[in-house]
């Protein structure tokens, strides 16, 4: 009889943590490839009811495929239409925005001069030379630009080929998936893969509407204090808003500058972030717990890790995908019996005290 080897504990750790090391930095090299497909499977999965709804009308599948990939290109093309005919307006009023900017700076370094009695030449001294430090380092920042926006063309190229074409594949994906797996375990398989269809196109389906409400919400708030450029901040921190807990801060952040730049009197500045602060506290606990964290059931800590680990590993594109993947993560461990205390982890269900109590202290008749 052949008796299975047994590893002590620090052997399996190094194995599992030289596999996790492993496969991440494979994520990390592969981002081009692999980021364009993750996207394109959770874009083709939010599609998937519509190519079926146009299939059911007898109209041809691949005719099917393409109306609706070419209906998610033109809503993509829309949005960045109406966006860049706001960004226009914005770069028009822009000389008044650096003088205005220009003045405010002469006005900070004297109050800085007369209450720190510091000498003005030193404040511009040290300006100058943080100028200069900024410029010497700015070759790095343009590289480091200009191949953020080659990935992001690349993706925007792929995305449309990988949307058609896992559409068009997917029963071939869905077969192989049953092929994989063995019979006794594909109920399971199932479940796993309805699970995470659902958790996609509930939640991808909640962040539209949060964002169109947030939108609605920012820019009604800005239009009724008079600050400019109302509309397009407010998309803008609607859709900065979409990335979890960071993105709130961003999206207080920029109407503030722009308040302070654009108003005489600082006190738009507080009204600005007394009108965010309100709607983000509406957002989170009004409609964040109804519209968006329903349907992906996992804690705050391990959104925050997740969020962080994404922008980490994939930059932006990264964040937006953290709490999909997280989610999806979830459902395979509740779905895997050695797994499931990992599952319970990531859950948001938060056991009470006489739950968690290990069964030697109940034994023991210890408290």
């Amino acid at each position: 009889m052949v008796t299975a080897l047994k590893f002590p504990f620090y052997i399996k750790f190094a194995f599992v943590s030289i596999g996790i090391f492993a496969f991440v930095y494979m994520l990390y090299i592969g981002q081009q490839i692999i980021l364009p497909l993750i996207y394109a499977t959770i874009i083709a999965i939010l599609l998937n009811p519509l190519v079926n709804f146009l299939i059911r009308k007898k109209i041809n599948r691949i005719v099917a495929i393409s109306t609706s990939v070419i209906v998610s290109i033109l809503v993509t093309l829309s949005l960045l239409y109406f966006i860049s005919t706001q960004l226009s307006m914005f770069s028009e009023t822009y000389p008044k925005l650096k003088e205005k900017f220009n003045e405010t700076s002469v006005q900070t370094i004297n109050w800085t001069s007369d209450h720190f009695n510091i000498k003005t030449s030193k404040i511009n001294a040290w300006i100058k030379s943080t100028e200069n430090e900024a410029i010497n380092n700015l070759g790095g920042a343009i590289g480091h630009t200009v191949s953020t926006i080659n990935s992001i063309i690349i993706i925007l190229v792929l995305l449309p080929v990988y949307l058609f074409m896992i559409l068009f594949y997917k029963p071939l994906f869905l077969e192989f998936i049953r092929k994989l797996f063995k019979s006794e375990h594909h109920v399971t398989v199932y479940d796993v893969l309805i699970n995470s269809k659902m958790i996609i196109q509930s939640y991808l389906i909640g962040l539209l509407v949060e964002a169109a409400i947030i939108a609605v919400l920012n820019s009604t708030g800005l239009f009724i204090l008079g600050i400019d450029y109302a509309i397009i901040l407010g998309v803008t921190g609607a859709l900065l808003n979409v990335i979890p807990y960071i993105g709130g801060v961003i999206a207080i952040a920029l109407p503030m500058i722009i308040a302070f730049v654009t108003k005489e009197s600082t006190t738009y500045v507080f009204l600005v972030l007394g009108i965010y602060l309100l709607i983000q506290f509406i957002d989170n606990h009004i409609i964040i717990p109804r519209i968006v964290a329903s349907r992906v059931k996992i804690n705050a800590l391990v959104s925050i890790i997740a969020v962080l680990t994404g922008g980490a590993l994939w930059g932006i594109p990264g964040m937006f995908l953290s709490i999909p993947l997280t989610a999806i993560l979830k459902v395979i461990f509740d779905h895997i019996e050695s797994l499931k205390p990992w599952g319970f982890l990531l859950g948001n269900i938060t056991p009470t005290a006489s739950k968690y109590k290990f069964d030697f202290i109940k034994k023991r008749g210890l408290k």
